[in-house]
């Protein structure tokens, strides 16, 4: 309950920050498009690197990223997956077979997967993104009214 009543105050944060609301939608959209880039392990690092350079809500953009956790990763991984192939227009070209995976023939038994990755997490994040921004501004205009009557 505890975590739940910090994500809360998060939010009420970056509702309340005297920034524009279209300047906290882009910051949050980006931290979605981030959500869904194929470079895990340095998401991060890449909402630091990004609020830092562009000057963007460090916690609007965190807040987006976070999109991308333990519990919606699978989901993730396998819809950039099947939208890296849909949108190249094959399948798989063979099972996955985990038993012959050995770190000697990752790179090899990993190729043939790593375009429709990269090419499916590009263009979900996109999505997600172009999706995200009109939601928060809707959510930081109406939050912000309600409070101001």
């Amino acid at each position: 309950m505890a975590s739940l009543k910090t994500v809360r105050a998060q939010l009420v944060q970056i509702l309340h920050l005297q920034e524009s609301p279209q300047r906290t939608a882009f910051a949050f959209s980006l931290g979605v498009f981030i959500a869904f880039a194929p470079h895990y392990g340095f998401h991060t690092a890449s909402v630091v690197l990004c609020a830092w350079a562009f000057r963007l809500n460090y916690l609007a953009m965190l807040m987006g990223a976070f999109l991308n956790n333990p519990w919606t990763i699978a989901p993730i991984l396998g819809g950039t997956l099947y939208t890296g192939f849909a949108v190249i227009g094959t399948t798989p070209t063979s099972t996955f077979d985990f038993s012959n995976l050995h770190f000697d023939n990752l790179f090899e038994s990993l190729t043939p997967y790593l375009l429709p990755f990269i090419l499916g997490g590009c263009v979900l994040g996109l999505i997600g993104a172009l999706t995200a921004y009109p939601i928060m501004l809707f959510v930081i205009h109406r939050y912000r009214s309600a409070k101001s009557l």
